[in-house]
């Protein structure tokens, strides 16, 4: 068996690694610029939500929206119709350097599909989308506290 998840993990800690030295200038660190990319997507979304979106755990995804709103990126907004609902927007700060983030995305993506047709780029885009749903199903059972049979 080829090992695929194992060539997926290097290229996604290759580009983490490189996101976080090139967004470190910015205060941006561990990822962090995931969810600010996010929350700039998806003003007034909410915390739960972001973790499913970016599938972290909601401790990991709590402490990382803490640093953003500590350093300026974010802030948090009381729901109108539930005031135990925080909602997330980002701030001019956070505004000002999303497209920057956004033009680093494309770049890794153009130098990630490099040499690739536009058709085996798209066939790579469904089958990943695949492997993702596949993998949703194991992540939503263990998130809820049960076992994988192997």
């Amino acid at each position: 068996m080829k090992e695929i998840l194992r060539e997926i993990g290097m290229i996604a800690r290759a580009l983490d690694s490189i996101s976080n030295i090139e967004f470190k200038e910015y205060e941006l660190t561990k990822g962090q610029y995931l969810y600010l990319v996010r929350i700039c997507e998806n003003p007034g979304i909410i915390q739960e939500k972001l973790a499913e979106m970016i599938k972290v755990d909601r401790t990991s995804a709590a402490r990382a929206i803490k640093k953003l709103e500590l350093n300026g990126f974010i802030q948090k907004e009381k729901d109108n119709h539930n005031k135990k609902i925080k909602r997330l927007f980002p701030t001019e700060k956070g505004i000002n350097i999303y497209p920057f983030i956004k033009r680093e995305n494309e770049y890794s993506n153009s130098i990630a599909l490099e040499g690739l047709s536009e058709s085996e780029t798209d066939t790579m885009f469904n089958l990943l989308q695949r492997v993702r749903k596949n993998i949703e199903k194991d992540w939503e059972l263990v998130k809820k506290g049960n076992k994988r049979n192997y």
